[in-house]
């Protein structure tokens, strides 16, 4: 698997599922468990944002296939440069 946090825009499929997910946000945390801050927040594709009860919440391991990688650049480069280091100092505590 690649490198973790793929870009926004990114469409996968989760193992087991068989319909496609974009990845739409980071480090999200579930509404059901406020401790738990998960990878991901996808929605559904092509249909896109429906509404905020039909988002997924999902980690890194549980993407079986890359179907199309989002935008990368400069500007989402530095973005992941600076998400890994808050992440890294989340971790320190």
């Amino acid at each position: 698997m690649e490198e973790k946090y793929l870009p926004i825009g990114t469409i996968v499929l989760l193992k087991g599922a068989t319909k496609r997910i974009m990845i739409c946000g980071f480090c999200c945390r579930s509404e059901s468990d406020n401790d738990k801050v998960f990878d991901y927040v996808g929605c559904l594709s092509p249909e896109g944002f429906i509404s905020s009860d039909k988002n997924l919440l999902f980690n890194h391991d549980q993407i079986d296939k890359i179907i199309s990688m989002g935008l990368v650049d400069d500007e989402e480069k530095e973005f992941k440069e600076k998400l890994n280091n808050v992440l890294k100092m989340m971790n320190k505590d």
